[in-house]
């Protein structure tokens, strides 16, 4: 306990604990084509994966007036909330989460879902009891503004040299380095570990298990 270097570990959820990006990016892709609007890539919708619906519509679809963006969220939302409570964690997730509870750290997830989004997730998965805290993108700033790094932080009485941010997506990396927090990325999410590595994590996992191993030593 005398060598723990971290606190306070902040989870992003999908792509990280959850293995839903498939089911985000096909859905924005699904919305898209039942308004007529233009399909985009796989990889361009699994790039805006983290992002506030503001900011990540406005990445997609630079075109699109804001005054529309009710009509495309109406479409995602139709196609993905008929699967979201059929997502798996990945393999491991539940075990380690609890046990680094049951380890004294505390625990919190700061997402681009909404509130509305993590709580149906956290009540899905059963892992509500183990965070000590949350941010949603729908309560303030959007990644990768430091924001919900900053009240997390606070909410938890955790200095920034005691945080770290595990997540999948360059926004959760570039999100760590604007509040002055370390990061570790994982290459198994939305973003590609040579995007995640621009953002100066201590570490990029491969996949879950190697995360787990290399929290058991640093963190």
């Amino acid at each position: 306990m005398s060598t723990r270097r971290f606190d306070l570990l902040i989870f992003d959820w999908d792509g990280t604990l959850m293995d839903s990006t498939g089911a985000i990016a096909q859905s924005i892709r699904l919305a898209c084509a039942d308004l007529g609007l233009r399909v985009p890539q796989t990889e361009e919708a699994r790039q805006i994966i983290g992002l506030g619906l503001a900011e990540a519509l406005h990445t997609l679809l630079p075109d699109m007036a804001p005054d529309d963006y009710p009509r495309l969220v109406e479409r995602y939302r139709y196609h993905f909330l008929g699967q979201d409570h059929t997502l798996p964690l990945f393999d491991g997730v539940a075990d380690t989460i609890a046990a680094l509870h049951d380890a004294d750290y505390r625990l919190a997830v700061a997402t681009g879902k909404s509130r509305r989004g993590l709580e149906r997730a956290f009540d899905h998965s059963g892992l509500r009891k183990f965070f000590h805290a949350s941010r949603c993108a729908d309560e303030g700033y959007s990644k990768p503004h430091p924001g919900m790094v900053l009240e997390l932080m606070d909410c938890c009485g955790v200095d920034a040299e005691r945080t770290l941010m595990i997540g999948d997506t360059s926004h959760d990396l570039q999100m760590a380095l604007n509040a002055g927090v370390a990061s570790v990325g994982v290459a198994y999410g939305a973003h590609s570990a040579a995007s995640l590595q621009a953002c100066q994590p201590l570490y990029i996992a491969d996949d879950f298990k190697g995360l787990v191993a290399w929290l058991k030593i640093h963190a």
